[in-house]
């Protein structure tokens, strides 16, 4: 299998343990193209997993909250491209994949506004950050059953805001969620784990 047909797979194929969908087609190709680490490729479809799940809850839960689905998941599906440039940051801290991926996929064709997410996914305390940002932040800290308090809350205050209803009530129908969410999280981690950090030759 050539590298770009078994990067293709682990971005496309078929899972049922865990379930996940496909990354985008458009994603799955650029991974492809530019030869990103498999555990990276896997990384994002988890990722994106869970940006499908938040999104469709916030959907039926708060249809007053404007969302840009399609930003949303192309956002979690490319957050971490930079570690295409910095694979160190794939099995260690670092955040100069942030800035990286941004350029990377700007030089790539991508529009500003869905390459921001490369950028903004560590960031959600900065000016101009809105919520299909909080929800991709929220989906790369809860795909492995991560709570991130000041995260959340940010969340939290935007649906009460869109659907008029208190904090706390948001707050525990949220929580809820992710909780749900959650119990998915060793799945996901195993089955990330077991894809290498470099493509396997030979």
């Amino acid at each position: 299998m050539t590298t770009i047909r078994y990067l293709l797979s682990i971005a496309r194929d078929e899972t049922s343990d865990p379930a996940l969908r496909p990354l985008p087609g458009e994603v799955a190709e650029l991974l492809a193209d530019i030869g990103a680490p498999p555990r990276l490729v896997a990384h994002l479809r988890a990722v994106h997993e869970v940006a499908a799940q938040l999104v469709e809850w916030v959907g039926a839960h708060c249809p007053g909250l404007a969302v840009d689905r399609d930003a949303v998941l192309f956002g979690a599906a490319t957050h971490d491209v930079g570690k295409v440039v910095h694979p160190g940051e794939l099995s260690g801290p670092g955040a100069q994949h942030e800035e990286a991926g941004l350029e990377l996929l700007l030089a790539r064709g991508v529009a500003p506004e869905r390459a921001r997410f490369a950028r903004s996914h560590a960031s959600w305390h900065a000016p101009g950050v809105g919520v299909d940002d909080l929800l991709v932040s929220l989906a790369d800290k809860v795909w492995k059953n991560k709570r991130v308090a000041d995260l959340e809350d940010l969340v939290v205050a935007e649906l009460s805001r869109a659907a008029g209803r208190p904090l706390w009530e948001e707050f525990l129908a949220l929580d809820e969620l992710l909780t749900s969410v959650g119990e998915g999280a060793d799945r996901r981690l195993a089955w990330q784990a077991a894809h290498p950090l470099r493509v396997p030759h030979g």
